[in-house]
């Protein structure tokens, strides 16, 4: 009798292992734009350049990226190298690793969500503040240049900036020392 059992599990065991072990792979398989897209978010959350992603069954993922990079949106948003959060349907909760820029200031992202039914807009966190955006340009993964490379062009526009303020007439004529 125990003869036959271990002979129908020599049996069946291959077929068990066939079902069972595309799933796992599949769910290692699924890029982070993939888990984005099943929980109902746009792709372009995250910049093109994802070099590994981790999602455990609660929800809490990991994103590491080539190098931190900074793309253009409405505004400009920050991406470290490492990026981490918990995701549900709707939403990223508890995001570390990205910051958004306001006016000349740095936030960091704690949250960001979107409406379900979709009104077609996307909500950033920032701490006091909500920023919302347009859905449609989050649409894409956007390039996203070195936070180095950025910072050698903003560099260069401001010096580009200075010499041409530099060459333009002065708007008061000279006006007398003050006493």
């Amino acid at each position: 009798m125990a003869g036959q059992s271990a002979n129908l599990l020599l049996l069946f065991l291959p077929f068990l292992l066939c079902t069972s072990v595309p799933a796992a792979l599949t769910e290692e398989a699924s890029s982070a734009y993939e888990v984005l897209q099943r929980h109902g978010l746009p792709i372009g959350l995250l910049p093109k350049g994802v070099r590994e992603f981790r999602l455990d069954d609660d929800g809490r993922f990991e994103v590491h990226l080539k190098e931190e990079c900074t793309a253009k949106f409405e505004t400009e948003v920050h991406y470290n190298r490492n990026i981490t959060g918990l995701i549900s349907y709707g939403q990223i909760a508890a995001i570390s690793g990205v910051s958004a820029q306001e006016l000349f200031l740095w936030f960091p992202v704690r949250g960001i969500r979107v409406d379900i039914p979709s009104t077609g807009l996307i909500y950033f966190d920032v701490g006091v503040i909500h920023k919302q955006f347009s859905l449609s340009l989050f649409e894409t993964p956007p390039d996203c240049p070195s936070a180095a490379a950025s910072s050698r062009d903003r560099l260069h526009e401001g010096s580009t900036i200075a010499q041409i303020v530099s060459k333009v007439p002065p708007f008061l004529p000279s006006l007398p020392p003050f006493l």
